[in-house]
């Protein structure tokens, strides 16, 4: 769940997953809509939870396979309703092994993590660069690049077109950066043409 989310769609998740337990941190409270789960607070509830769960392990075995279920993702809802989508730790670890495959450790150095977790592309963020020994630098959005502390870090980012766009025209874009992938729009020839010119960059995929 993402708290900069419309109180009703969070509320629409909550409901139509039947969730019975919400793990949450005190200050989200406010952000969130009336429901049904338990609410477990980790940064109130840190020791209790650890007992619990000690507990509960001991008290029955844990059968763990590649089909469990890992998350539930929702679409946009642009054509009715959003429709949840189950993903298994076998699709996630399916992409992981996918992502290596295609970009190698030094491009996976350091990640731009600026992607909401009801997408996707934030397990390619988060544990891409993680399941390859590099760092995930997180930023508001690609557009913060320009001002990042630690932007000589990023070795790879994942952003829109627009965006990319915008970024350029700021000078924004780190000369660390080897490798960008742009999705969610159509991306045209001038654009990855202007993205070469700009800098060190060796890769422009298109993910759309």
């Amino acid at each position: 769940l993402d708290a900069g989310y419309p109180r009703e769609r969070l509320q629409y998740m909550l409901e139509d997953t039947r969730a019975r337990v919400l793990i949450t941190q005190s200050r989200w409270l406010p952000h969130l809509p009336q429901h049904t789960a338990q609410t477990i607070c980790v940064d109130s509830a840190r020791e209790a939870i650890g007992t619990e769960a000690r507990a509960n392990l001991a008290a029955e075995e844990v059968a763990h396979s590649p089909r469990n279920l890992a998350y539930v993702i929702y679409t946009s809802g642009s054509t009715g309703e959003p429709k949840g989508v189950a993903i298994e730790h076998r699709n996630a670890a399916a992409f992981l092994h996918w992502t290596k495959s295609v970009f190698s450790p030094a491009e996976l150095a350091g990640v731009a993590a600026s992607t909401s977790i009801c997408f996707d592309l934030s397990i390619f963020e988060l544990f891409a660069p993680w399941s390859a020994g590099g760092k995930v630098i997180l930023i508001e959005s690609a557009l913060a690049l320009a001002d990042l502390a630690g932007r000589s870090d990023i070795t790879l980012i994942n952003t829109v077109p627009s965006a990319m766009s915008a970024l350029l025209a700021a000078g924004g874009l780190p000369r660390s950066v080897r490798t960008v992938n742009l999705a969610g729009e159509p991306l045209k020839a001038e654009m990855v043409r202007e993205i070469y010119a700009a800098g060190a960059v060796e890769k422009v995929y298109d993910l759309y």
